[in-house]
């Protein structure tokens, strides 16, 4: 029996955008210095949001110079159980607002409400509740008796998850002394300057955080800046690869989190409806917009047909729509541009010979709206099995034995994270320790928490964030 659900959108009144945005510059919101501006659009309508200033090298300079003030002034003479205060004060205020930050997260960004109710906006608290319990104990950590931090910290984050991904960096800089200069992408501004107007709330000291948005030559002017510390980026492995070379031979200490191809893979004494949760949590959560996306499913052949025709059922349930809407599990893609990447390697996988399914679903006529899909008889060779299409899209392979899942798990450029469904502890632990892989996941994918690291191998960038491991990378060790 199919059930029938009305429409439960969660209300829009409690968010007030304004018609533009400035600069979140030494404390205060300033106007760019030649007034240039773009506009940022609810992917699920196409509707302008907001105006939002192009930052210039001018203002990109004033943010940093303001950082550095508060660093040498203020925020690296205060004693650290003082700044836990205002990470504290910060946690607070975020769980307080939190539903209205879930609802702009969704408008902005296009992801379900339940999603960003539910797992990015608590995160994102939870992550500055941690590293505030951290602020006065780093003689603890692990790294020396007298850590020191860094000084200013650029940081540059994504359109996937962009609150979530603004307290990955901005937590754990701050509790270790640090000052910064935060770019958010140019498609999901808002919560980001929501979050500026939180830091004006919680009292933060002007210029401890400071907020410049703009596209690409912005967050390249920032990463070159002679007067920044740290770099820390989370985006595409190309972006990826010309910071480190901006910054090698350089001081500056750099973390990056880029792309992936994680690979889910589910053995035949595996509990199968779980491991179908699993997989369609792997890859369709957000969209399929996450780094860690298990896109790759290896199925023992055993278990190929059992597993395929359960996952179809399951995604015959998906409902795809209103991202405001509480009953929706897939939402918008994030940009025109993305859903042209999306189609593209798409017509690629059908032109390479794959077999392309989605379940009959319907569109809304406006926004930026893909159908959940996937590819059978895909093989190592097809361009959907090695390169990230960072959408809702699975590949779907074959293995024989855990040897050659291991194998075709590791075959790829990526290592970011991997899921193992299986009832043995025994070939749980022995595929985590193949696997070439940041984060295994056993039985559960996609989950997250403020005390475990997260990070990957090879393309997939270098360095930890969250937990003890992430302190490192803004301390002086």
């Amino acid at each position: 029996m199919r059930f029938e659900y009305a429409p439960a959108p969660e209300s829009t009144a409690i968010v007030d955008i304004k018609p533009s945005y400035g600069l979140f510059i030494n404390g205060e919101f300033v106007s760019g210095k030649d007034g240039a501006a773009f506009k940022t659009v609810n992917p699920a309508t196409e509707e302008v949001l907001a105006e939002i200033t192009e930052a210039e090298p001018s203002d990109v300079d004033a943010a940093v110079k303001a950082a550095r003030t508060a660093y040498d002034k203020v925020w690296s003479k205060l004693k650290p159980a003082e700044r836990g205060k205002y990470l504290f004060r910060i946690a607070r205020i975020i769980a307080e607002r939190a539903r209205e930050l879930a609802v702009l997260e969704s408008i902005d960004n296009g992801k379900p409400i339940r999603e960003s109710r539910d797992v990015d906006i608590p995160l994102v608290s939870a992550h500055f509740f941690y590293y505030a319990g951290w602020a006065d104990k780093l003689a603890y950590a692990g790294f020396g008796p007298a850590p020191q931090p860094l000084g200013v910290a650029a940081q540059v984050i994504p359109w996937n998850f962009p609150l979530l991904m603004l307290a990955w960096k901005i937590a754990p800089a701050l509790a270790c002394g640090n000052t910064v200069v935060l770019k958010p992408a140019e498609t999901t501004p808002l919560t980001a300057l929501a979050f500026a107007e939180i830091c004006q709330q919680a009292d933060l000291p002007p210029g401890v955080v400071n907020i410049v948005t703009g596209a690409g030559d912005t967050g390249r002017t920032l990463v070159e800046h002679p007067g920044v510390n740290k770099v820390a980026f989370t985006g595409s492995t190309d972006v990826g690869k010309a910071i480190a070379r901006s910054v090698a031979g350089t001081a500056k200490k750099v973390t990056l989190e880029l792309g992936g191809k994680a690979a889910n893979i589910v053995f035949d004494d595996a509990p199968i409806d779980q491991a179908v949760e699993g997989i369609v949590n792997g890859i369709f959560f957000n969209q399929g917009h996450v780094c860690c996306a298990g896109s790759r499913l290896l199925i023992q052949e055993s278990v190929y047909d059992e597993v395929l025709d359960s996952l179809k059922r399951r995604l015959m349930t998906l409902r795809v729509g209103d991202p405001l809407d509480k009953n929706t599990d897939v939402g918008a893609i994030n940009s025109a541009a993305q859903l042209e990447k999306i189609r593209e390697l798409s017509q690629i996988g059908e032109n390479e010979g794959a077999h392309r399914w989605s379940p009959p679903c319907e569109l809304p006529d406006r926004g930026f709206w893909f159908a959940p899909t996937l590819f059978t008889e895909v093989t190592q060779a097809h361009r959907i099995a090695r390169e990230e299409i960072f959408g809702p899209v699975l590949s779907v392979l074959s293995f024989r034995t855990p040897g050659e899942a291991v194998e075709k798990a590791n075959n790829t450029p990526y290592g970011l994270s991997a899921g193992v469904w299986t009832e043995k502890g025994s070939l749980i632990l022995s595929m985590a320790n193949k696997l070439r892989a940041g984060v295994v996941w056993a039985n559960t994918f996609n989950k997250f928490d403020p005390t475990s690291p997260f990070g990957g191998y090879k393309e997939s960038g270098y360095g930890r964030e969250g937990g003890r491991h992430g302190l490192e990378a803004y301390l002086n060790v």
